[in-house]
């Protein structure tokens, strides 16, 4: 599933080609993803143009001069720049083309994304008002995730995932910022001190930071809007290496399942 890094990096890489740029021409060969695309995307896109793009979370914000378009890769889901004459594949859903003959192609073999229009605001549309913070800003820090899991029986691996608590920290990620923090992933929330704490936040910080220099992670079919794949997989410590010695102490790296997702950890390095 494409996380925040692959999501920001697809945000840089379609950007210099769509914004400002008119639109031509929509095409739609399949309204039936997770949200059906809305009947007047055609008609309401042709003509216009594009502002700044945006990101919240996992969604994408495609601003026109009267409305905004919210955009969600979903599980499989990607938007990557063609060119006209490029034909297209099986599951290249929606193509919006600009001036110029560039393309913004969105591609999605399970249709578990989606296309739809921004309600009113991003404070009122349900689905973006209730987010935490992003975790790149300064409203995330480690005295946040403090007071939030006060109390909090659930698995600090599962809280750090919650997008109340704060956004865009998936499986990998999470995997990754654990152990650099050295924390075990099962230990309570509620059981986390404030200065380990703080040192996750930092290692959030750091982890999703390097994933959007080095492009995201390339996981199956992940590349980024101009066909890049991410490289960030290469550098990673823990995650998808169960059995395998851990890079800091040599002891065999640990798989176990939390909150339904799979975990990997070092017994040693993280406590």
């Amino acid at each position: 599933m494409p996380e925040l890094p692959e999501v920001e990096t697809t945000r840089r890489g379609i950007a210099p080609y769509v914004e400002g740029r008119e639109i031509v021409e929509v095409i739609v060969r399949h309204r039936s993803l997770r949200v059906p695309v809305p009947s007047d995307l055609e008609s309401a896109l042709i003509g216009g143009q594009f502002g700044e793009l945006s990101r919240r979370a996992k969604y994408l914000l495609l601003p026109l001069a009267d409305r905004t378009l919210l955009w969600h890769l979903g599980m499989s889901g990607s938007l990557r720049i063609a060119r006209v004459g490029d034909p297209p594949k099986k599951h290249d859903h929606v193509d919006v083309v600009f001036e110029g003959g560039a393309i913004l192609r969105y591609h999605d073999p399970r249709r578990f994304g989606f296309v739809d229009w921004l309600r009113v605001n991003a404070d009122l549309d349900t689905r973006l008002s209730r987010l935490g913070p992003e975790p790149l800003s300064p409203d995330f820090d480690g005295q946040r995730l403090y007071r939030l899991s006060r109390g909090r029986r659930a698995s600090v691996k599962t809280f750090i995932m919650d997008n109340i608590v704060v956004v865009g920290v998936g499986n990998i990620y999470a995997t990754e910022s654990l152990f650099m923090a050295g924390i075990d992933p099962r230990r309570a929330a509620g059981r986390v001190s404030l200065e380990r704490f703080a040192r996750l936040a930092e290692a959030i910080k750091t982890v999703l930071a390097a994933a959007i220099t080095q492009g995201g992670t390339t996981l199956r079919d992940f590349v980024s809007g101009t066909g890049e794949p991410g490289y960030f997989a290469q550098r990673l410590n823990v995650y998808g290496r169960a059995g395998e010695p851990c890079r800091h102490c040599g002891l065999e790296l640990r798989h176990i399942v939390l909150g339904q997702r799979a975990t990997v950890y070092c017994a040693i390095c993280q406590t």
